[in-house]
Parts: structure tokens; sequence; C-alpha cells
């Protein structure tokens, strides 16, 4: 839902908000609603470093679509976002209930 939400907010050049989605939602200020304290020790190392890395390219991609507000140019956001799917799919290709 927050990568549709953020998306959308892009379509529509609110790039503020799509950051703010990012950074609450997935980005690294989300671990502790995430329950990631409690997860991680559950979770296998590949899975925990992939998800770190998401939740860091998430806190990466918002602070790139708070820089598209000042600049107009939405590429770096788009790249910057690309960066934070591909690590959900490398999350969800490694890691599937069988």
């Amino acid at each position: 839902l927050a990568l549709q939400q953020i998306q959308e907010a892009l379509a529509d050049e609110e790039f503020s908000q799509a950051a703010r989605i990012a950074e609450q939602r997935l980005g690294m200020t989300s671990l502790e609603r995430h329950g990631a304290h409690v997860l991680g020790p559950f979770m296998p190392e590949a899975m925990r470093t992939t998800g770190t890395a998401m939740h860091r390219a998430a806190s990466q991609f918002a602070v790139t679509a708070n820089d598209a507000s000042a600049t107009g140019d939405l590429r770096p956001a788009l790249t910057a976002l690309a960066r934070v799917t591909a690590q959900c799919v490398a999350c969800h290709e490694a890691f599937r209930v069988q």
C-alpha cells in the first residue's frame, strides 16, 4: 500500500508527501512501528540484511523525493524508488512460504 501511495504522490507531483509516506512507513524511522526489534532476531540473517537495505533505501528515497520538490526533477526520485522496490523483489524472491 505504501508503494502505491508513494507512486500516486509522485504522479501528482506531491514530492514531500511521497517522502513522508516513504520515511514513516518504510524508512529507517519505521522500524519501531514494524516491531523490527522483536521480529528481527527470528529472521534469517540474509532476510534481515535485505530488509535493512530496503529500509535504508526508503529513507534515501525520502531525501531524494524532497529534493525533487525543490528541483522539479523527478528522475532521481524514480531511480531511488527503484532501489527500494529492488530490495522488496529480492526479499520476496528469496523468502517464500512453502
